[in-house]
């Protein structure tokens, strides 16, 4: 299928580059081959996008995902965690969204504030970037470079995007199966027509299941960045 980029121009565009951190690329969490996407992110970086965000991990060192601040639990094991109570208290009585327990897997540990895990990976020209950190509750995953999936924090980047008036968001990084295709998701649900480009992209898994997670709920898939790099929309 070529690729459809109508009503897409640069000034309403937005390209969020995903948690290409040190220890997603070759530290404690490290996605293999992570460092192949690095010289087509930079490509892309190139492009004249309105708006060009970096996400960080950035948790704490008691964060409630690292395995070793759970007794007797190994790393890859999975624990039920529910919505923070004083998180809770304080969302707003119109938010009816549910807070149902969650499945969550336990990480080593990785992408802990102010050490060199977290930095942006050597050779990412992620100088001129805006830089959105998530994760940083205790006691609340968020793959999402949005919220939480209850919906007790966010990041900001909603807000952010609407202040730059942006449509259309294209995304990349690290992990395709966590937390790209978890913002890609979500820039879709907040109204944003969302491209993911696959080979901008590195997963976990080998298996695949969350492009056509990603494809069901609307999400435009295009297969290499060069489709975009060419595109007379984005040369002129």
């Amino acid at each position: 299928m070529s690729l459809d980029l109508a009503y897409v121009e640069p000034s309403n565009s937005a390209i969020l580059v995903i948690d290409v951190q040190n220890d997603f690329v070759s530290g404690s969490l490290a996605v293999r081959d992570a460092e192949q996407i690095i010289d087509t992110i930079n490509a892309l970086l190139t492009l004249p996008f309105a708006l060009k965000v970096a996400t960080q991990d950035y948790h704490p060192a008691n964060h409630i995902s690292f395995a070793r601040n759970h007794a007797g639990k190994k790393e890859f094991d999975k624990i039920t965690i529910f919505p923070p109570a004083e998180l809770v208290a304080r969302r707003m009585p119109e938010d009816e969204r549910p807070l149902e327990a969650l499945e969550q897997v336990l990480w080593p540990v990785h992408c802990v504030q102010d050490t060199t895990g977290v930095a942006f990976v050597d050779g990412l020209e992620h100088e001129s970037l805006e830089v959105v950190r998530k994760g940083c509750d205790v006691g609340i995953e968020c793959y999402s470079a949005f919220e939480d999936p209850w919906g007790l924090t966010n990041t900001g980047l909603k807000d952010k995007l609407r202040n730059k008036e942006i449509s259309n968001i294209f995304v990349v990084g690290i992990a395709g199966d966590y937390c790209v295709k978890s913002t890609a998701l979500d820039a879709k649900k907040h109204g944003f027509r969302t491209f993911v480009i696959r080979d901008a992209v590195k997963s976990v898994s080998d298996e695949g299941r969350e492009w056509t997670e990603m494809t069901k709920a609307g999400v435009e898939i295009i297969d290499t960045a060069q489709e975009l790099l060419t595109s007379k929309i984005f040369s002129q």
